[in-house]
Formats: C-alpha cells, structure tokens, sequence
C-alpha cells in the first residue's frame, strides 16, 4: 500500500521535517507533527473501500503513518461503540454510545493504537530496542507488542504503580525499571536515554507517530455511527494527546468527505488530584502550572501534560469544556458503568463517567446531544480502586436452608 505521508512538520512554526525518528522542532523547539497528501487519500479512500476491509484499526491506514503494510498490531482497534441505554438514563442522556477500549486488543486498553504504529514505525527505522515512560497501559502494549515481533523493549514506570500493571507488563518478559517518583520524573530520564543509547522511545523520538495512532478511536467512533460526528465526546486527558487525535479524526474525514458535517463539541476529563489542564480551562488560561499527582487515577496521573496547551486550544475551539472530580467520585463513575452497562473500566473511566455526569448537571451537555465517552482501559487492571468500597459476600453452607436463612437475608437487606 502507498504511502500518503508527506513528512513531519512543527506544529509552531510549520517548518517541514522529513520522515524520521524526530519529534522536536530545533528551531522552535515546537513539537512535530506529521502531515499527509490528503487530496491523494480522497482518491481512494470511501465509505464502501473501508467497510470492506477487516474489522482492525488499519482499515483507515491511508490516513495512519506507515510506509507499505503495518507489521504491528494487525488486530488492534475496531472496538465495540456502545449503546449505553441505561447509563443514559441515569445521566439524562437520550442518545449515549460508549467506545469501549477496555477491550483492545492485545493489553485492553486504547494504548495498543498508538503502539502499534509507534513500533511498527520503529521497524521501518531499524530500531532493535524500544522503550517507553509509562503510567501502567503504555508499559503493557509496549511489552506485549514488542515481544510479538522481536523487538527488545526497556520500560520505565513510577515505583508506585498498580500492581496489576506491573504484573502485566512483566508477564512478557520485558526489562522494567521502576523509578522513584512520579511520570514526569520517569519522562525525564527517558529523554535522556533515548538521546544516549539512541533506542526507539515510543513517547519521546517516535512520538509524532505514535500520537497518530489516537486517530483510528475517533475514526471508529464516526464510522460505528454511521458516518456522523455526535455532537459531544467526553475525553480523560493525561498527557493530552488523545483529546487532540479524536478532534484531528473528525476533521480529516470532513476534508476527504468521509463525514458530512463536524460539530462536535470535545469535554476534556480530569482527576482533581491531577487536573492540570482542567484548571487552566476553567480558569481562562491558555497555558499549563505543572502539578504534583494526588489521585488514584494514575493511568493519567502527568502534572505536566506534554500536549497540555494543544488539549486546551482543542477543548476551547470545539466550544467544549474541561471538568475535573474527587477519587470518591471516580470510583462511583467506574460503579456506574459497571452496574448499567456491564463494563468494568479502570480509574480513567471512572474519571470519564464521572465527569459527563457533571457535565450533565452544568448544562454543558443537553439531554438530547448524542453523546460518546471514551473507555480507555479494563477494570482489571486498577482492582485496588475499588477493592474497598464493594462489600465482600458472607460464606455459608452447602445447604439449602443455610441459602435461605444467611444469603437471601442478607440480599434482602441491600
């Protein structure tokens, strides 16, 4: 398959860059950006062309950043948008779909998109090590997906992240370094290795690609509607970067034709104990103060979100809004989806959720605004969560009258 990548370019100043292992304008300092032919896109890509192709997320590969066939990830992406029926009760939403990533494939959350062409990418460079910064997901798909084609992968993560995740990235046999401190320490000392060892880092020298991989979440999102845009999505923001893919989706398929009309107004969604871009939202600024992270949510626990200011301009244009919520009321989000639609979601979920919510009660959102939140990851993962706020059955007997005395009364009494 052809290529339909022009390059890189600065997202700043504009200067263009060639394809290559870059992600920092050394004139501006800008971040880079890829750019597409999009006129020679529109001549093969149609509604028809693309609902004939295998149900993954390189059925939009024309507008994804790979040169020729993709050798990473051939069934990642393609996730179920759900009519969440009794959700949207709940909320006083008439039309709610929630894109549940908490079944991507291979690691259960959204993260295997963006892998998938980082490391695919990474091949084509020549790379034989990648490495990645990660709040727990990123680790997971960077070690399982390396592991699927050879590749030697280094992962670095906070020392105090979920076991669940550290379990799960181990499990591939992987290199991991837990280091002291909070994701933008781990980030910082990635930089720096990345610039020594010359590795292929997913987030940092590979990152306009990976980034790009973000896109397919909001090309489904149209394509599993029918080909329209709703009116709002409800996005968890960590490093930012995913709020800005789903709006840069919609507004590639307007410009090939591929959606009629793009209205959609996009809700960024934070922790309150991480909320660095909420707050600038809500406070009228265009720029971030880095935080220290105090919340359960790690999986976007960033205090200092490298696509922040990008998230913002984002929430801001599309007429959206940012909103933030307390770790009690994430673990009600994560209940909520869970006891209306059968959907176990991590914290960043359970931030999502939670936040629409608020949304709903400000007005932001109409009960009539066909709405989509953003699932990224399973509740698998982050059990500590919620360990402490379900109560714990009784034991009983294996006899009928013990059934009846001890569990149906208790059942009765909740």
């Amino acid at each position: 398959m052809a290529s339909y990548v022009t390059g890189l370019q600065c997202r700043e100043c504009g200067r263009p860059y060639p394809k290559a292992p870059l992600s920092v304008c050394e004139y501006c300092f800008g971040p880079l950006e890829v750019s597409y032919d999009y006129s020679a896109a529109k001549a093969v890509l149609s509604r028809a062309a693309i609902e004939k192709r295998p149900p993954n997320m390189w059925r939009y590969q024309e507008l994804l950043p790979v040169d020729g066939e993709a050798r990473v990830g051939r069934q990642a992406g393609f996730t179920p948008l759900v009519r969440a029926d009794n959700l949207g009760k709940r909320l006083g939403i008439r039309e709610l779909y929630v894109k549940n990533d908490s079944v991507c494939f291979p690691t259960l959350s959204f993260k295997d998109r963006v892998v998938s062409v980082a490391l695919s990418k990474a091949l084509e460079f020549g790379f034989d090590t990648v490495g990645c910064a990660s709040t727990g997901n990123l680790a997971n798909s960077v070690a399982a997906n390396a592991s699927s084609v050879g590749l030697r992968s280094y992962v670095f993560i906070p020392a105090n992240l979920e076991l669940g995740k550290v379990l799960g990235t181990l499990v591939y046999r992987t290199n991991v370094i837990r280091v002291d401190g909070n994701y933008d320490d781990v980030n910082r000392l990635c930089s720096e290795i990345a610039g020594k060892y010359q590795w292929g880092f997913v987030n940092i020298n590979l990152r306009p690609f990976y980034a790009e991989g973000s896109k397919s979440f909001g090309y489904e999102i149209a394509e599993q509607l029918n080909w329209r845009v709703p009116d709002c999505v409800v996005v968890p923001m960590a490093g930012g970067s995913l709020i800005t893919k789903i709006r840069k989706a919609f507004t590639e398929f307007e410009k090939i034709g591929l959606v009629t009309e793009n209205g959609c107004r996009i809700y960024g969604a934070q922790a309150t104990g991480c909320s660095p871009i909420t707050t600038a939202v809500k406070s009228g600024r265009d720029f971030i103060k880095p935080v220290k992270p105090q919340t359960i949510a790690k999986s976007i626990a960033i205090g200092n979100p490298a696509d922040g200011y990008y998230a913002i301009r984002t929430m801001n244009e599309t007429r959206g809004w940012g909103e933030d919520v307390s770790d009690g009321e994430v673990v009600e989000g994560i209940r909520m989806l869970a006891e209306e639609e059968g959907i176990f979601t991590e914290t960043a979920g359970g931030v999502t959720v939670a936040v629409a919510r608020r949304l709903v009660e400000q007005g932001r959102i109409g009960p009539g605004d066909v709405t989509v939140l953003a699932i990224t990851g399973n509740g698998l993962k982050t059990q500590e969560a919620v360990q402490d706020h379900l109560t714990r059955p009784e034991s009983i007997g294996a006899r009928l009258s013990e059934f009846e005395v001890k569990a149906m009364a208790a059942l009765t009494a909740r």
